[in-house]
């Protein structure tokens, strides 16, 4: 199985991820990790650019490409020889990150996107992404030293929350949204249950 978390910056991705696959190696899956951009050599020099590089001018489809790019190698060195020795993965952001943030809170098409990405990956989708959804003001307030993506304000955050939402409504079958307000063990707790959901209908 294939699953990825997302949502906007401040949710509680990282933490939420770690407790996801902590609870699925307790039921016997063996699982691997990755995070977008970034878990190959070159996906990781790409973020380096994407989230750190102040200085560099990135456009809006020169961002969405690098983000592309990284991904395409993902899956090649990571996700897909994974899927096919049975493992599950579990990804920190994929192409509905993409979709919402140079899409919905940036300048260009989202179907566009959705079609640029199926080709990066090879048609490669999750069976579930799982997006943390959290009012922009209290996401914001839990964030430490912002970073390029980070740092561009509430209207910025607004708009990516309404992006995940749409695009959640569009899609509920591979888009599930999980309230990211409360305890830590509150929110691993409604995640697990959406996921468990899954893996009992996938089992079937």
């Amino acid at each position: 199985m294939f699953l990825s978390l997302d949502g906007i910056d401040g949710v509680g991705k990282s933490t939420q991820l770690k407790l996801l696959v902590e609870e699925l190696e307790k039921r016997g899956q063996e699982v691997i990790t990755c995070r977008e951009p970034g878990s190959t050599q070159l996906g990781e020099s790409i973020r380096k650019i994407l989230l750190n590089d102040w200085e560099t001018p990135i456009d809006g489809v020169s961002e969405m490409l690098l983000y592309m790019a990284s991904r395409a190698q993902l899956v090649e060195e990571v996700i897909r020889p994974a899927l096919q020795s049975g493992k599950t993965v579990v990804a920190d952001r994929y192409l509905l990150a993409n979709v919402v943030y140079q899409g919905f809170a940036g300048t260009l098409d989202p179907d566009s996107i959705w079609e640029v990405g199926r080709v990066a990956t090879g048609n490669l989708l999750p069976d579930l992404t799982i997006v943390l959804d959290l009012a922009p003001g209290e996401a914001a307030c839990r964030l430490g030293e912002p970073d390029r993506m980070e740092s561009r304000g509430d209207a910025y955050r607004e708009a990516l929350r309404k992006g995940f939402l749409a695009e959640a409504a569009r899609q509920p079958e591979r888009i599930q949204l999980v309230v990211a307000s409360g305890t830590v063990e509150e929110v691993a707790e409604r995640i697990w249950l959406v996921v468990e959901q899954r893996l009992g209908s996938d089992s079937k």
